[in-house]
């Protein structure tokens, strides 16, 4: 799939969708073939640092301990202190909030086994437990502004259960050419992961949230000719020809009036 395929989907993602009263994310969809599922070296599960960020705040939740609390309070959206986890056990509307508020949790190494018990049951389904995949988990000395920042460009490439990767790998208010960079990196990513690279990937689909799909490497349908007269159009057109008919036919039968049956009795 060459940069140019790309370029002209991303165009035509532009033109063809509907407008909204709100900012659209663009997705990249990949669909895969030739692919066993069944078998973890198949699949695919791998954090993508993209050039550029999704032209939306990531939100990013903590669960640290004392060494790193304050760190945590100045760069990320919520913070969890090992203290608190308590509160959380019975409090299971609690842990969706903070689940459904969150893109990405870090986790502080040496608390990972009292996360997992306290917050795993909702994180875990949701593929938002602290990943060192993603470096989020990590030490008691970390970091945490770098990582955040880098998290705020990161997207998760998963194909573990069906044989199709969708991502946002931006929105519709930012640049083609930042949209291509992030694009091309997650797609080039994905090739490179794949056994048969190119060879597994049956079709790729760029769309607005709210918008259709377009695919990538395909021509547009070629639009109906227009007429540059449509008076002589009309002229043609060979439905118009009895109505011109019709009046001579009318005439004809006016000149030719119905006898009366006294008349044809003589």
């Amino acid at each position: 799939m060459k940069k140019e395929d790309f370029e002209q989907a991303l165009k035509r993602v532009r033109t063809d969708s509907p407008k909204r009263n709100f900012k659209q994310s663009i997705q990249l969809i990949v669909t895969l073939k030739g692919l066993n599922l069944k078998k973890p070296e198949e699949q695919l599960d791998a954090f993508v640092t993209m050039p550029h960020n999704r032209g939306k705040k990531v939100n990013v939740a903590a669960f640290v301990g004392a060494e790193l609390i304050d760190q945590a309070k100045k760069v990320c959206n919520a913070c969890v202190l090992d203290e608190e986890f308590k509160k959380y056990d019975a409090d299971k509307k609690g842990v969706k909030r903070l689940a459904d508020s969150n893109d990405f949790f870090l986790g502080q190494a040496a608390l990972m086994p009292a996360i997992a018990k306290t917050f795993g049951r909702i994180l875990g389904p949701k593929g938002k437990m602290p990943n060192p995949k993603a470096g989020c988990v990590v030490p008691p000395n970390a970091n945490l502004t770098p990582l955040v920042e880098k998290l705020q460009k990161t997207v998760r490439v998963q194909a573990k259960t069906a044989p199709v990767v969708q991502l946002v790998v931006g929105n519709e208010s930012m640049s083609d050419t930042d949209l291509m960079d992030n694009i091309m990196t997650v797609y080039n990513h994905i090739t490179h992961a794949l056994p048969g690279e190119e060879n597994n990937v049956r079709h790729v689909l760029l769309k607005y949230a709210m918008g259709p799909v377009i695919r990538v490497g395909a021509q547009p349908a070629a639009k109906p000719e227009s007429k540059s007269n449509p008076h002589e159009a009309k002229a043609e057109s060979p439905k118009e020809s009895p109505k011109e008919e019709k009046p001579a036919k009318e005439k004809s039968k006016a000149a030719k009036p119905k006898k009366s049956k006294k008349e044809a009795g003589e």
